[in-house]
């Protein structure tokens, strides 16, 4: 008999490129992985479009060798066996591999085999078989924005919250979107500016389309004891997140318990107790049963 306090719980999370799962839920995964519930990944894209941080891997960008693609996938892979998730795919695993899309406006975003240009239907019709077979009590995704517009992270959260609606075997319990209390991140801004730094080029919290109002945090997940695996798997992400980029940086102004708490918002379900001080619910599968 399994006696981990989890065990029987499932979670999925839709995403939208390799390392986008780590910077927004790696406590998270990490933690309720080690108690015993079962976390799926769901990745849109392989991030072919995205910027290669690290100098002597320029040649792997969309611009020049374009195999960023097959570089984040092992990144992933090994960010993912960092958090002790077993359970990691791409949208269409076996059948259909989404573009990464690139920002509005730009060429790439124009390229018919973009997730961006992907018929809604069809791609959501291929995360129903996902939510069929392994039949999850919540979901995790963005905001109806993506977080902060990048149009991958739009279509991720139209996909899934489609999917949900579309699945009839199986209906999600819970569903929740990622975000960011705009309270954290002025904080982590005056402590930048202290040392002559910024973030992300914001001088205030409200120049950050990801930066939501307090109220709209539902629940707080406090995965303080997996910190250190959450910035391992960030570090995996080696082409993606840089060492002395905002997001260490922002780790070495307020300490890394800042990313020990991940902030979400719930849009479907009830919300349930144990409650913190700020009446936010502190288990994602509160008032669940497992099946």
């Amino acid at each position: 008999m399994n006696s981990l306090p989890f065990s029987g719980f499932r979670a999925l999370l839709v995403h939208a490129h390799p390392d986008d799962e780590t910077i927004n839920n790696g406590t998270t995964m990490a933690m309720y992985s080690a108690l015993g519930a079962q976390v799926t990944l769901i990745t849109c894209t392989r991030g072919e479009e995205g910027e290669v941080l690290v100098p002597g891997l320029s040649h792997l960008a969309s611009s020049e060798n374009d195999t960023l693609g097959e570089h984040r996938e092992n990144e992933l892979a090994d960010a993912m066996k960092i958090l002790g998730v077993s359970d990691h795919r791409f949208l269409g695993d076996g059948l259909i591999k989404f573009r990464d899309s690139g920002m509005m406006g730009t060429e790439p975003n124009e390229r018919p085999d973009v997730f961006w240009q992907a018929d809604l239907e069809s791609a959501a019709d291929l995360l129903v078989e996902v939510i069929h077979e392994i039949k999850p009590h919540i979901l995790i995704t963005y905001d109806e924005i993506g977080g902060y517009g990048h149009p991958d992270h739009i279509q991720a959260h139209r996909v899934a919250m489609r999917a949900s609606e579309k699945a009839t075997d199986w209906k999600i319990e819970k569903i929740y979107w990622n975000t960011i209390p705009k309270s954290l991140i002025a904080k982590g801004i005056e402590e930048m500016k202290k040392t002559g730094s910024d973030f992300f080029g914001a001088e205030s919290v409200d120049d950050l389309p990801f930066a939501k109002d307090d109220s709209l945090v539902t629940t707080l997940i406090d995965g303080s004891k997996y910190v250190d695996l959450k910035m391992k798997a960030m570090e995996a992400h080696e082409t993606q997140i840089s060492l002395d980029g905002p997001f260490f940086a922002l780790s070495n102004n307020l300490g890394q318990q800042i990313w020990g708490q991940e902030f979400y918002t719930l849009v479907k379900g009830i919300k349930s107790g144990p409650f913190d001080e700020e009446g936010r619910e502190t288990n994602l599968f509160a008032g669940l049963n497992p099946s």
